[in-house]
């Protein structure tokens, strides 16, 4: 996504104006000079035709030089352009500037000017001054650079991480991470501050553990090994389990900027250490979580990015499964799944009937917009395709022709009349494409869920505008079932969210009788088609929880030991939250990956490629943690480029 215009002018980074306001309010003490701390006068992205005629020291890096004329002196807030004295008694500057190389650190002493008529930039905020040097210094010169600095160069995602500090360097990278600073400030100071009483701070910013143990269930955990023999530590998926154990302490509402680890593979939104902003609080229901956070994100949410409005609309699990075939819904554009199943039962079509005699089996359909004109033989092919490799699912397709009529394998068995109802239930309209899959109703739901993002994005190369980036659809979704089965053994049932969330209270009598039917207090806000959240009110009384964990999971309760035990002792009903933030932040800037809203981010095999870790360590640093490591394995895995 380009940067916002004012920006990309050097104008001002995020939040400028509100930490101006804040500075200069009456009951805020005066802020000092922003330039007092360091020993230049002005930032590169400040000066205006008001400072014409004032000596000034900039420092910066040459983003661009001209031969030996002028170049662009670049630091953190803009672009200011520096002319290069060419008469005899600054002949020494002229050789120091004219020769140092792009991207050098320099320091210029000159006076600032108006620019001549006619050669004013109006695509820098300092466009109307320049700045006739009389003194400069090179402070360090830059090296052949493994790439340009610059945004519109195209680099690969190997080389930008290989060389971090570079990338760092761009217009787009500063920006996000000066904008995820400004939305995590905020983001304080409303937990802290507006959610004071007199006697209390409102929220409590508690630093947990890095170093615990397994929690059981959930993602794979990162192992420290400790000096203790066969003993191990293990970075915490999130502090769920400290945040709980706070408010059994009392402290009844806390937050935290967390650090989280999980040993999965990385995708664009995944890494294996990622930060979320961790909320938990006592005496609350779902709604006031849900109140909280939409408070907010409303009240840190960038100004450039437009306004967000509050209460965000709610679906349940089971609507948006439905509808959308997933639970995390992107509700900026249509192509709901349809339900046919009813209108088809009366026709003689052999594959519909045999769907729909088992006890979940479903015929559903989505239509996809013009689709005949957009959608190559070869799009549909892949489409059908990949429902086939992903879900095991077959697709039919029907096609509206110019003349209203439809073109289907189906249509031999279906009336004029009957056609006419098919097109009025699915919405038809000349050269729409439906697709249609009958067969066991999650699986259908899911392969045309699939299917309706796949279809978007083709749409969307051709030209078509479905998913508007600036556009922003914040949705809860609830009523999520508390357990689901296993992938591996679907006789066994797993936790849905995570093992201490709480029953729905109108299923609680089921998690005895039949858990597979019970609903959860779980709930998960999404952004634009991306879970951004996810929390849920919590078990806190200790025998729901070990019934939970041992007769329903089979899980060893004796790990959690110090939780159930601290749940008999007093502990207040609780629930909380997990915002993602690095996803969060990458869809406010439209960026392509959580990578790109990181500073040091890890590569998509979970690698540091700058710093080349993970690596090697000798048997004599692994001797005192007990450890032996199959060289000869380890040797043929070095032989495989870091990617």
């Amino acid at each position: 996504m380009a940067l916002p215009r004012l920006l990309a002018r050097g104008l001002a980074w995020p939040g400028c104006g509100r930490a101006l306001h804040r500075a200069t309010s009456a009951s805020a003490p005066a802020a000092p000079d922003f330039n007092s701390f360091v020993t230049r006068t002005n930032t590169c992205g400040e000066l205006r035709s008001a400072h014409v005629g004032q000596e000034v020291t900039l420092y910066g890096w040459i983003q661009y030089q001209r031969q030996g004329l002028f170049l662009v002196l670049r630091d953190f807030q803009g672009l200011t352009q520096i002319i290069i004295p060419q008469d005899e008694a600054h002949s020494h500057v002229k050789k120091l500037l004219s020769d140092a190389p792009v991207e050098s650190v320099v320091r210029v002493t000159g006076i600032v000017s108006l620019r001549p008529p006619g050669q004013e930039n109006l695509k820098m905020s300092t466009g109307d001054i320049e700045v006739k040097v009389e003194t400069a210094e090179i402070l360090n010169s830059c090296k052949k650079l493994p790439f340009e600095i610059k945004d519109f160069i195209k680099k690969t995602e190997a080389l930008r991480m290989r060389y971090r500090y570079l990338d760092l360097r761009s217009f787009q990278l500063q920006y996000n991470l000066r904008l995820r600073s400004q939305i995590v400030m905020r983001m304080r100071e409303y937990l802290c501050n507006l959610h004071a009483c007199v006697c209390s701070s409102g929220f409590v910013d508690v630093e947990t553990p890095t170093l615990f143990k397994r929690t059981p269930g959930g993602a794979k955990e990162f192992l420290v090994p400790s000096r203790e023999a066969g003993k191990f530590y293990s970075l915490p998926q999130s502090p769920q389990q400290f945040k709980q154990l706070l408010m059994v302490g009392g402290l009844d509402r806390y937050f935290q900027v967390a650090r989280c680890y999980r040993d999965e593979g990385s995708r664009p939104d995944r890494q294996p250490e990622f930060t979320q902003i961790d909320i938990e609080m006592s005496f609350v229901d779902q709604a006031g979580i849900q109140r909280l956070i939409e408070g907010l994100l409303q009240y840190s949410w960038p100004e450039e990015r437009g306004s967000i409005t509050t209460p965000f609309p709610s679906m349940t699990y089971e609507e948006a499964l439905a509808d959308y075939g997933t639970d995390k819904p992107d509700t900026r554009f249509g192509m709901k799944i349809v339900d046919i199943g009813d209108f088809l039962r009366r026709s003689d079509i052999q594959f519909v009937q045999n769907a729909l005699s088992y006890p979940h089996g479903t015929v559903k359909a989505i239509c996809i917009p013009q689709g005949v004109r957009y959608l190559k033989n070869k799009d549909l092919e892949s489409l059908k395709e990949s429902a086939k490799s992903q879900f095991n699912q077959e697709i039919m397709e029907i096609i509206c022709r110019p003349d209203g009529s439809l073109k289907s394998l189906l249509t031999k068995f279906l009336g004029e009349k009957q056609q006419s109802e098919l097109i009025q239930a699915l919405n038809m309209q000349v050269d729409d494409l439906v697709l249609l899959a009958a067969g066991e109703y999650k699986q259908v739901c899911s392969a045309l869920g699939s299917l309706r993002l796949e279809s978007a994005d083709i749409l969307e190369a051709a030209g078509l505008v479905l998913r508007d980036p600036t556009v922003f659809h914040f949705l809860w979704v609830v009523d999520f079932p508390l357990f689901l089965p296993k992938g591996e053994n679907p006789t066994e049932l797993e936790s849905a969210h995570h093992p201490f969330t709480a029953p729905h209270p109108s299923d609680t009598s089921l998690l005895y009788s039949d858990p597979t039917k019970v609903r959860s207090q779980h709930y998960d806000l999404v952004l634009n088609g991306n879970e951004v959240g996810g929390g849920s009110i919590r078990i806190h009384r200790a025998e729901q929880q070990r019934f939970v964990l041992e007769k329903v999971l089979k899980e060893d309760s004796e790990v959690l030991s110090h939780l159930l035990e601290a749940l008999e002792f007093g502990a207040p009903p609780h629930g909380g939250i997990a915002l993602g933030l690095d996803r969060l932040i990458s869809l406010i800037v439209d960026a392509p990956s959580i990578r790109d809203v990181i500073a040091f981010p890890k590569s998509f095999k979970g690698r540091d490629l700058m710093g080349s870790a993970p690596d090697y360590v000798t048997p004599e640093e692994l001797e005192p943690y007990h450890i032996q490591v199959s060289w000869p394995l380890a040797e043929k895995e070095a032989k495989n480029p870091l990617t």
